[in-house]
């Protein structure tokens, strides 16, 4: 079965414009991509969801994936505190850690990376990063205490950045900042001014910042509501600035509904009249990158689109939640089975243009 929402193969002009702020090379594009129906699109490959066919799920709580050269696949789920690991056939190998405090064991896992030396790389959250051999066996852990991430992202060679609030309580905010392996401070690469939350309000429409790594290991980030992608250098240094032109989907009634069933006594609800342009970004290894939108084309099915290695807009796909992970021209992703139970599909990407 095909989840596709292409363009067509056949080459057209680029309608958008590069102008340059400084070093900074801005790339405008317009509201539609290089291609039409037929150039990209994606089929079923792979689906590992429940052991031997009986009732039940094989996941508690699946949270992120990673994949290695190999194609192996190594699956966080946090409701086992484990990363269960299987081959690109889909058979299970071994499972990584398990709930605990010691040497190797995990409290609150959240995302996983592969570095090239290679190791696992668990995020426990707030609490340290725990590394593995592929095999299973610990390495070590590197506490992440002192500098308190919101978020942690590992590029292939082991630097961390660090998603955190801003310590000047005059200057609300998020900052990404770089360290090396042994989390030694680098340098802030941005700052991201954010007005200070008010507990009164109920804001489940509000902006969040998302950001991603792309394979040379610079990094991509959007913050705010409008279509706007900032791409930093390797060495930190900001060098592209990716827009678009886009039109706002609306948030309906329904909406506001499935995100806020019930208003708690004493708080407001605040709903602006459109979703921010940017839902989520991920990027693959020969320098793309997807970003998802709130436009839809069906029951959880987002528009996400194509971005290459230029900053031009040149496709766009419709997919189920978010993907998770792009290599080697297959996709990776979390979803739902009917009954509610989460499994891993991998998705075949077939491009038609050059």
């Amino acid at each position: 079965m095909a989840l596709c929402l292409g363009f067509s193969a056949q080459k057209s002009q680029w309608k958008g414009t590069i102008t340059h702020e400084g070093d900074v090379v801005v790339v405008n594009n317009p509201k539609k991509p290089v291609f039409g129906e037929g150039a990209f699109t994606i089929g079923e490959d792979l689906s590992i969801r429940k052991v031997g066919g009986t009732d039940g799920s094989l996941f508690s709580r699946l949270w992120y994936l990673a994949i290695d050269d190999e194609e192996n696949i190594y699956a966080m789920d946090q409701g086992e505190t484990r990363v269960k690991v299987f081959d690109k056939k889909g058979i299970f190998l071994r499972t990584i850690g398990r709930k605990g405090a010691g040497p190797g064991e995990l409290q609150n896992p959240n995302n996983i990376f592969i570095s090239s030396r290679p190791e696992l790389v668990v995020e426990d959250y707030i609490r340290n990063l725990t590394y593995y051999t592929p095999d299973g066996r610990y390495i070590r852990a590197l506490s992440t205490v002192r500098i308190f991430p919101i978020g942690i992202l590992l590029d292939s060679s082991g630097r961390i950045f660090a998603l955190r609030n801003i310590q000047n309580p005059e200057k609300p905010g998020k900052e990404v900042d770089l360290y090396d392996q042994n989390l030694n401070f680098l340098k802030t690469i941005v700052t991201i001014p954010q007005r200070r939350p008010d507990s009164s309000l109920i804001e489940p429409f509000r902006s969040s910042i998302q950001w991603a790594l792309l394979h040379d290991g610079s990094l991509v980030v959007s913050s705010g509501d409008e279509y706007e992608l900032d791409v930093f250098s390797v060495e930190g240094k900001l060098v592209r600035k990716i827009t678009r032109d886009f039109d706002f989907v609306r948030i309906t009634d329904e909406d506001v509904k499935q995100s806020v069933p019930r208003v708690p006594e004493g708080r407001k609800l605040v709903v602006p009249k459109n979703f921010p342009a940017i839902r989520s970004l991920t990027t693959d290894d020969e320098g793309r990158i997807f970003v998802g939108t709130y436009e839809k084309r069906g029951n959880g099915i987002f528009v996400n689109d194509v971005i290459d290695s230029a900053g031009r807009f040149v496709a766009a796909v419709a997919l189920k939640g978010n993907p998770q992970v792009w290599k080697k021209h297959k996709l990776y992703a979390i979803e739902d089975d009917k009954d509610g139970y989460p499994f891993i599909q991998r998705y075949a990407a077939t491009w038609t243009w050059k």
